[in-house]
């Protein structure tokens, strides 16, 4: 799964074989309701053991690697990984938006739309928050294929979302996991005790989120005293849970996406350095994958200028360069212009800022959205 060039330690997604995207999917030909995708099992592909009953765990932030790195303050979750079949990837960019997505919808990015925390509203200089949705986009039209959840649900089985009370009908909620029933549980116990009762049903898919390691991981750092106490009542929810499910019952534990720590020596502020908006119209993603949206005839000088100031601190390609190299799946003509002229994906701890468009950026520690291993390998906790 390595990048062939660039970054040596890039990983590139899995798609039709061990991606998020294939993870719903799986669990409907293990529900015996196969979807018509079907991942490449001659290649690794996905394949997980019959039941009548699925609980999928997604715990935000939850990267394999940190996992591996910080077994001692979560053994119960590291003793599965153990024994467990090799880490799925997230999409490109591994970032909560098109990850969620990716899980609802068993399609890649390229497919489904979400392309980035921030991507640029074909047709206008504004851009879409997909977590926050702040622009007037219909969700339905800016995503517009069926979920899988929404697939599964019209097969007979019984799709649950257990999720905060505040994503109940959000944008990305519609846009990425609509067809499910959603019951809003704002604590571990509620949140518990909605996945047990929706897993009584038979057959079933009941998908829970926790954010809470990702919020923590986001301001104070991942393996900070604040992330490692957080990993370890996610370890703590993570057991209750399958010790209060039927024995029947299949777990499933994941993640959208991993983390590193950018310290303030790695970081390049585009604020700092005028040049780098030279030929821009408008600058989106995030801190570690950025998305430029040139100004017509500028993507050659964009790519120089930015290839220049970052060197091998970050992969620059052009949109074309990019979805040659698969980090999107196939792009649909609708989802194309959402995509950057120009990508930067950032390699080691680097971070590109702007913190005059994105002065919240300069205050997060742990960041997520590049192609390293620690972002994009994320565990498959079967149990």
């Amino acid at each position: 799964m390595t990048e062939g060039t660039g970054p040596a330690d890039f990983v590139a997604p899995a798609y039709d074989r061990r991606s998020l995207a294939d993870l719903v999917p799986a669990v409907a030909t293990a529900l015996g309701r196969p979807l018509d995708h079907v991942a490449d099992l001659s290649d690794g592909g996905l394949v997980l053991s019959e039941a009548s009953a699925y609980v999928v765990f997604l715990v935000d932030g939850m990267g394999s690697e940190q996992l591996r790195r910080h077994r001692h303050a979560a053994p119960w979750l590291a003793s599965l990984l153990d024994h467990g079949p090799e880490p799925l990837t997230a999409g490109v960019p591994s970032t909560t938006a098109t990850s969620l997505t990716s899980l609802g919808t068993g399609l890649p990015p390229g497919a489904h739309g979400l392309v980035g925390f921030t991507s640029r509203i074909p047709g206008t200089n504004d851009l879409l928050n997909a977590l926050a949705w702040d622009q007037p986009v219909d969700p339905v039209e800016w995503q517009p294929h069926p979920t899988a959840f929404a697939r599964l649900a019209v097969e007979g089985v019984a799709v649950t979302v257990v999720n905060k009370r505040a994503f109940r009908g959000s944008g990305l909620t519609v846009a990425a996991h609509r067809g499910a029933e959603f019951v809003g549980a704002d604590r571990v116990g509620e949140r518990i005790a909605a996945a047990v009762a929706a897993a009584a049903q038979r057959p079933s898919l009941t998908y829970m989120y926790d954010g809470d390691l990702d919020w923590t991981g986001h301001r104070f750092g991942v393996a900070s005293s604040q992330w490692l106490q957080q990993l370890a009542m996610v370890d703590a929810e993570a057991e209750q849970l399958r010790e209060t499910l039927p024995p029947d019952v299949r777990l499933v534990v994941v993640a959208d996406h991993g983390m590193v720590d950018s310290p303030p020596r790695s970081r390049v502020d585009v604020a700092d350095h005028p040049e780098l908006r030279d030929g821009l119209a408008l600058l989106g993603g995030e801190a570690r994958f950025r998305h430029l949206y040139a100004r017509g005839g500028a993507v050659a000088d964009v790519v120089a200028t930015w290839r220049g100031l970052l060197g091998d601190r970050a992969l620059v390609l052009t949109r074309d360069e990019a979805i040659g190299r698969g980090w999107f799946g196939t792009v649909g003509s609708g989802v194309r212009p959402r995509l950057g002229d120009v990508v930067v994906a950032c390699a080691g701890d680097t971070a590109v800022l702007d913190s005059d468009a994105f002065p919240y950026e300069a205050r997060l520690i742990g960041l997520h959205g590049s192609l390293t291993p620690a972002e994009m390998l994320i565990p498959l906790l079967d149990c």
